[in-house]
C-alpha cells in the first residue's frame, strides 16, 4: 500500500488531475486485477450475508416502499434489466440498486468497518450487482467490482474521517461503487474519474439521518448513495464532467465540508499490481445492532449467564461502559440523546443505544433482530429500569485501540465496571466480538450459510433458500444469464399508499 497526501489547493495553485485522489482511485479500479482466493471467498460470503440480511426485511415498511418505488420503474431501454429482492419484476439498474440497498440496510445486520470513520462495505453489493445484471456482466467481473468497491471504500474509510465534521459515512459510499461499477465495466481512467467527482459530489449529507429521533431515512441513506453511483457512471459513460478537483478544491469537500483550508490526510491506495485485499478487514454481524454494540451484547450475554443477580435492577447501583470515543458519542450516553434512554423510540433509535442494547441481552442473554426491539419488550419496566442506570464514558486506551492500524490490537469493546447493591463491583471486558476474525467463534463459510438460513426459515420457500446458496456459492463461474438468479425469490407486494412514480 502507498499513502497518498491529500489536502486543499488554493485556485492559484494548480493541482495536476494525476495527482487529484479521485485519479488515483480511478487508477486502481482501472487496473482490473483478478482477485486472489481468499478474496473471492470473501465476497461470497458476503454476497450471502447481504443476501441473509434482506431477506428478513423484506416485509418492512421502508424496504416495501423501495420495492414498490423500484416496481413502478420500466426497464431502462440499454439493457435487460436488473433484479429486485422479493418482487419477479425486471427494473433499470439504479431503481434495482435502490431497492436492494434498503433492503440490505435496512436491519443494521451486515458487515462493517471501522477506523477514521465508520462504513458498511456490503453496501457497494447492491448497485454493482444491478450494473452487472442489467448489462449482463459474469459473475467474474461482478467480483472484479465488488472487490474493487470493498478496497475504495475501506482505503477511504482508513484515511479520511467525515462523521468528525458531522457529514454521514455515505459519502465515501458513492465514490467506492462508482470505482466499482467502473472496474465490472472495464471503463477507462478518465471515465471512472469523472463518476467519482460525481458520485462523490451528489451524496455529501449531515450526519443527523443518525441522531436523535433516528428515521427510516437511515436505511435509505446508503441505497441513496449506490443509486447515484448508478447516475454518475451513465453520464460518465456519456462524456460527462465533474467538479475539479472535487475533494481538494478552493471550494471543495475538504475545504468546506471536512478539515477546511488547512487539512490533511494520508489515504492508503493499493501500488500498481498489488492485491486488493481490503474485504479481508472488514467484519460481518452476528447480532442486528450497530457494530459497536456486537462485543457488548457478547460481554452483556456472557455476565448474564455467569451472574443471573445482574438482571433485577435492584441488585444494581450503576453500570458503567469504559470504551471509544466512537462508541460513547455515537452509541452510548455522550450522544446526550435523550431518545437512547426513551422505551417508546424508534427501532432505528433503540439500535443506536448502547444503555438498551447492554440492558436487554443482559437480562434475555439473547439479541433478535425482532425480539429484541419490540414495543413491550422495551417498555417492560425492569427494563427500564436497568437501562437507566447504564452509562458510557470514554476511555482513552480503548479509543486509541478503536483507531490502531494493527489488526491485532484494533478493538471495538471496552470495560464493564457494575457496582451492586451490596457494595460489591464486577468487573469485565471484551475488545472484540464473538463473530470478529478474533473473537471467540469467527465467523466462516458455514456461520454465513447459517444466518442465512435463519434469516430466510419461514421468508423464503425451502427451495429458493438452497438455490440461491448454491448460486451465490458459484460466483466467478455464473454466466451473464445466471447472474439473474443471484436474488432472492418469493411473493411479497409491495403495497404502499400512492406516490408519483
Amino acid at each position: 500500500m502507498k499513502l497518498h497526501p491529500v489536502r486543499t489547493y488554493p485556485s492559484s495553485e494548480h493541482l495536476p488531475r494525476e495527482e487529484q485522489l479521485a485519479w488515483k482511485i480511478a487508477e486502481v479500479a482501472s487496473e482490473n486485477i483478478a482477485p486472489t482466493a481468499d478474496v473471492t471467498d470473501m465476497v461470497i460470503n458476503r454476497v450471502i450475508d447481504n443476501a441473509a440480511v434482506a431477506a428478513a426485511s423484506l416485509t418492512r415498511a421502508p424496504v416495501v416502499s423501495a420495492r414498490a418505488q423500484a416496481e413502478a420503474n420500466l426497464v431502462s431501454r440499454n439493457g435487460e434489466g436488473s433484479t429486485v429482492f422479493g418482487s419477479p419484476h425486471l427494473t433499470s439498474p439504479e431503481w434495482a440498486a435502490w431497492a436492494n440497498g434498503v433492503a440490505v440496510r435496512e436491519l443494521d445486520f451486515h458487515d462493517t468497518f471501522l477506523s477514521a470513520e465508520y462504513s458498511h462495505p456490503g453496501d457497494n453489493i447492491p448497485a454493482i450487482t444491478a450494473v452487472a445484471q442489467h448489462l449482463s456482466r459474469s459473475g467474474e467481473e461482478l467480483l472484479r467490482g465488488i472487490v474493487t468497491g470493498y478496497e475504495i471504500q475501506v482505503d477511504l474509510v482508513k484515511g479520511i474521517s467525515l462523521h468528525k465534521h458531522k457529514i454521514d459515512h455515505v459519502a465515501h459510499l458513492g465514490p467506492s461503487a462508482a470505482a466499482g461499477i467502473g472496474t465490472l465495466l472495464g471503463l477507462p481512467t478518465e471515465t471512472i474519474f469523472q463518476a467519482i467527482g460525481q458520485a462523490l459530489h451528489t451524496t455529501t449529507a449531515t450526519r443527523q439521518s443518525r441522531k436523535g429521533e433516528i428515521s427510516t431515512w437511515k436505511a435509505h441513506a446508503p441505497a441513496f448513495a449506490g443509486k447515484m453511483a448508478v447516475e454518475a457512471v451513465d453520464r460518465a459513460m456519456r462524456g460527462q464532467t465533474s467538479p475539479t478537483p472535487i475533494y481538494e478544491g478552493e471550494d471543495g469537500v475538504i475545504a468546506w465540508l471536512l478539515d477546511g483550508p488547512e487539512g490533511r490526510y494520508e489515504v492508503p491506495l493499493p501500488e500498481r499490481g498489488e492485491a486488493r485485499a481490503a474485504i479481508l478487514d472488514t467484519y460481518t454481524k452476528e447480532h442486528s445492532a450497530e457494530y459497536q454494540a456486537q462485543a457488548w451484547i457478547d460481554l452483556a450475554r456472557k455476565l448474564g449467564a455467569e451472574h443471573p443477580e445482574l438482571r433485577d435492577p435492584a441488585n444494581i447501583v450503576r453500570a458503567v461502559l469504559h470504551t471509544s470515543h466512537h462508541t460513547h458519542y455515537v452509541i452510548g450516553s455522550g450522544a446526550n440523546d435523550p431518545q437512547k434512554y426513551d422505551p417508546t423510540a424508534s427501532r432505528e433509535t433503540l439500535d443506536h443505544s448502547i444503555p438498551y442494547i447492554f440492558t436487554v441481552a443482559l437480562q434475555d442473554g439473547e439479541w433478535h433482530h425482532e425480539r429484541s426491539y419490540a414495543p413491550e419488550r422495551a417498555g417492560r419496566p425492569d427494563t427500564v429500569a436497568l437501562w437507566n442506570k447504564v452509562t458510557t464514558v470514554e476511555d482513552p486506551e480503548w479509543t486509541r485501540r478503536y483507531h490502531s492500524l494493527d489488526i491485532t490490537e484494533k478493538a471495538f469493546g471496552g470495560r464493564v465496571e457494575i457496582e451492586l447493591a451490596d457494595g460489591t463491583r464486577i468487573v469485565d471486558e471484551i475488545a472484540v466480538a464473538d463473530a470478529h476474525p478474533l473473537g471467540a467463534r469467527p465467523f466462516a463459510r458455514a456461520q454465513y450459510i447459517s444466518k442465512f438460513r435463519e434469516l430466510s426459515d419461514g421468508v423464503l420457500a425451502p427451495g429458493e433458500i438452497e438455490r440461491f446458496l448454491d448460486t451465490a456459492q458459484r460466483l466467478p463461474e455464473l454466466t451473464a444469464v445466471e447472474l439473474k438468479g443471484l436474488t432472492i425469490n418469493g411473493t411479497f407486494p409491495a403495497v404502499t399508499p400512492k406516490g408519483i412514480f
